[in-house]
């Protein structure tokens, strides 16, 4: 199973990219957000998932672990094939996915393609408790413009998981306090001061 591939970007199309490694080409299936982050001619590393199916062998690539693993966690649930999982990825950016599914928040979800309103539901609905529990802190951005994978310093906790805790430390439920903060982080107009955010949190708690 290919779990890593290192190359050169020959090209790209809507939904994948061609990896030159070695002077053989592997086509690998990205979400817009990988493909936005890389160029032709670069050098890339991609984490690469293998489907081995009986009619083909499709290759899913990743620029960052976080990525892979809600690629992952999304195609575990029913009616979630690799197709959907990387169109949700593309419109869903992984550092809103987990406390939008953790806050129940179905709606942003459906935002990608072949998402229903039943599938939104049933996403939301089976990973809401997993959300909760997995680290939904940003990833952090390597220096300059490189696409390649680099090893990276653990990322520091952000803003929406220091109110999180906060609230939880209030007596607050974990999942009322995801859907309260995310609720406050789109009314504090990019406001970083985390006092701001968790008086908004409480606001949203106590209406």
């Amino acid at each position: 199973m290919i779990a890593k591939l290192s190359g050169i970007m020959d090209s790209a199309g809507q939904d994948y990219l061609i990896l030159d490694v070695g002077g053989v080409g592997y086509q690998v299936f990205a979400s817009g957000r990988t493909l936005s982050r890389v160029q032709k001619g670069e050098p890339v590393s991609l984490l690469i998932d293998t489907h081995v199916r009986e009619d083909h062998i499709h290759l899913y690539g990743f620029m960052d672990k976080a990525e892979q693993e809600w690629f992952r966690l999304l195609t575990s649930v029913q009616g979630v094939g690799a197709k959907v999982g990387m169109a949700i990825l593309s419109v869903c950016p992984v550092d809103r996915l987990g406390f939008a599914i953790a806050a129940g928040d179905a709606a942003f979800v459906r935002q990608a393609d072949g998402v229903g309103p039943k599938l939104a539901t049933r996403i939301v609905t089976e990973l809401k408790d997993k959300a909760a529990k997995i680290d939904l802190t940003l990833p952090t951005k390597t220096a300059g413009k490189s696409s390649k994978l680099v090893e990276q310093e653990p990322p520091p906790a952000n803003i929406e998981n220091d109110a999180v805790s906060a609230l939880v430390n209030l007596g607050y439920g974990r999942a009322d306090a995801y859907s309260a903060v995310l609720q406050a982080r789109q009314k504090a107009n990019d406001n970083d001061d985390l006092q701001v955010l968790i008086r908004l949190a409480l606001k949203e708690l106590a209406s």
